[in-house]
């Protein structure tokens, strides 16, 4: 059955070095979750507020759960690192098991157990070719046509790179916003500036499509990465300094790694006199 908008709806809160989100468990009961619902529980304001809203669903295939994200905008989001993180460390957590398998979009994404508190997941192999990221036209993703020559790459979402001398300079909101729009990105794009601070070590800051500057990107660090290590200023695993935190990532064979910390915050209900006024 699934839950109407007068019921009593629990969520979680959780963030990934302050990339924070909004957390349903529906696996008991489906939740009848909408893009008007998903901005209205975003309003940091008049709501919870979060980055990303993820609902967590019964997998039909054998994986542990299904993820469905949703931006603050009340877009759908096709993946979302650090909120895989945080909901694969609650089912561990809950279940003892040292691993879990969660299915998004990207497809079934393996977590598991890193020690000492962080949590990996495998974002899956990067999208390199144009048509895949997507792109609107047929170009060099490794340097776009822009002034800047930032590199294009997929992980489930689009992403747009661009190496810069001082990451802290970059006028973020409003570069962040001109470039989520580009022509070039017919689904529009999550945009990074990142500068190399010491060897295999990069600062990165990031603009997230449908919700502005955040404090962290877990598929914007993996993108940044590849990147980087596409462009030689990198091998394949690196440290990646952001405004919430630090986070490691590994591109292997089998997929780009990603490394770091998470935090269940709190637990509560939405009131359903609320939930019935904003539906």
């Amino acid at each position: 059955m699934t839950a109407q908008v007068t019921d009593t709806i629990a969520f979680m809160k959780m963030h990934g070095l302050g990339n924070d989100f909004v957390v349903l468990d529906a696996r008991a009961r489906p939740i009848a979750m909408t893009p008007e619902l998903a901005q209205a529980i975003g309003d940091r304001h008049r709501g919870v507020g979060f980055d990303q809203l993820a609902v967590i669903e019964p997998s039909p295939d054998g994986a542990d759960a299904r993820l469905t994200f949703y931006n603050a905008d009340g877009s759908t989001a096709g993946a979302c690192g650090n909120a895989t993180r945080c909901i694969a460390r609650h089912l561990m957590d809950e279940s003892g098991a040292p691993d879990v398998v969660l299915v998004t979009e990207r497809g079934a994404l393996t977590a598991c157990d890193a020690g000492d508190g962080l949590t990996s997941v495998n974002m899956g192999p990067p999208q390199l070719d144009w048509r895949d990221i997507p792109l609107s036209h047929e170009v060099d993703t490794l340097a776009l046509p822009i002034d800047g020559a930032p590199t294009a790459t997929g992980m489930g979402n689009p992403h747009c790179t661009f190496f810069v001398d001082d990451a802290e300079a970059v006028d973020l909101e409003a570069r962040g916003a001109a470039m989520e729009h580009h022509p070039l990105y017919p689904e529009r794009t999550n945009v990074q500036f990142a500068s190399l601070i010491g060897e295999n070590h990069l600062r990165m800051r990031v603009w997230e499509r449908g919700v502005g500057v955040t404090l962290a990107s877990g598929s914007s660090s993996c993108a940044t990465a590849v990147a980087a290590a596409r462009r030689g200023l990198t091998g394949r695993a690196v440290t990646l300094d952001l405004d919430g935190g630090q986070i490691r990532i590994d591109w292997r064979e089998d997929g780009v790694w990603m490394t770091g910390p998470t935090a269940h915050v709190f637990s509560g209900t939405f009131a359903p006199k609320w939930l019935e006024a904003v539906t």
